[in-house]
Parts: C-alpha cells; sequence; structure tokens
C-alpha cells in the first residue's frame, strides 16, 4: 500500500512505462515494476528484469528513471534479482492485453511441471481455439515461442512461462 500522495503519483509515473519489446503492456502490467518509494526525496523505483539475458533491460529501467524525473522526482533505480521474476507476475489485465494485441499470454503456472517442459496448451488470441502448434522456440523475442493455430490458420507469438 502506497503511503503518501507523492508515492502514489511516482508510482503511476513510473508504472506508466510501456515494455519497448511489448508496448501493449506496461512494466507494472507485467510485473517487473516492483516497488516504487520515496527516500529522502528520491524516487526509488525497484525493477526485476523478465530474465537475465533481456537485452531491454537497461531501456526499461532508463525509461522509468526518466519518466520519474520527467513527473518531478530525483530517481534511481535499483534492480531486484532475487526473488527472480516469474510469469505469474504478470497482472490479469496484461494478460488480457497481450490476448488483444495477439500474443498469447502464459497458460500456467511458471512453476508448473509441464511449463518447464513445454507440456503446455496454449490457446490461440485469434480464435481462441486450443488447436495449435509450435513452430519454433523462439518468437519475435526470446522469451516467446512462435504458434500457429490450426483452426484459423494464424501464426502468433507465446508469452513462454518463466
Amino acid at each position: 500500500m502506497l503511503a503518501t500522495a507523492e508515492q502514489a503519483r511516482a508510482w503511476e509515473a513510473a508504472a506508466a512505462v510501456p515494455d519497448p519489446e511489448v508496448p501493449c503492456v506496461n512494466v507494472a502490467e507485467l510485473g517487473i515494476l516492483r516497488w516504487v518509494r520515496l527516500e529522502d526525496g528520491v524516487a526509488v523505483a525497484g525493477v526485476t528484469p523478465t530474465y537475465s539475458g533481456c537485452p531491454a533491460t537497461l531501456a526499461i529501467e532508463m525509461s522509468i528513471e526518466a519518466a520519474l524525473r520527467e513527473a518531478g522526482f530525483d530517481a534511481r533505480i535499483e534492480r531486484v534479482l532475487s526473488p527472480a521474476w516469474t510469469t505469474d507476475w504478470i497482472t490479469e489485465e496484461g494478460r488480457e492485453k497481450l490476448r488483444e494485441y495477439g500474443i498469447a499470454p502464459p497458460e500456467q503456472a511458471a512453476g508448473s511441471v509441464r511449463a518447464l517442459f513445454g507440456e503446455v496448451s496454449v490457446t490461440c488470441p485469434k480464435c481462441g481455439s486450443t488447436d495449435t502448434e509450435k513452430l519454433s522456440e523462439f518468437g519475435s523475442t526470446a522469451c516467446k515461442a512462435h504458434y500457429r493455430c490450426c483452426a484459423c490458420a494464424e501464426p502468433f507469438d507465446y508469452f513462454k512461462c518463466i
């Protein structure tokens, strides 16, 4: 719970930053913005990368810092590595936005054995069919796989469970 109006304003500024690789969701909906707090007049944002090799991590951190500065705050970013980010942190609103954008959101909890070994039923974000097939382990980014719907024949990305 945010304690002050200034903290709430800082959170709102940071949370509005879109993910550069998946711009339909913001960093709060994706679950990588962990917290924003005020420390001696500085807005400090905790950010957890989606995975250790994500090429967008620095761009995201810089965008959050810039958003906080544009909102009138001195700003600092803290990279939070533990606990590691999980697709379970994507909000319901974020999942719906991914679906509307044409990316299938993660289907199962990240800790599931099926998710770890790729035995997952992926729902087509276009028509809702579960008759889909994996075309490639990697889609437009390393955190997504590329699928095709056998019902409507549309290709789509699937945001992999992590």
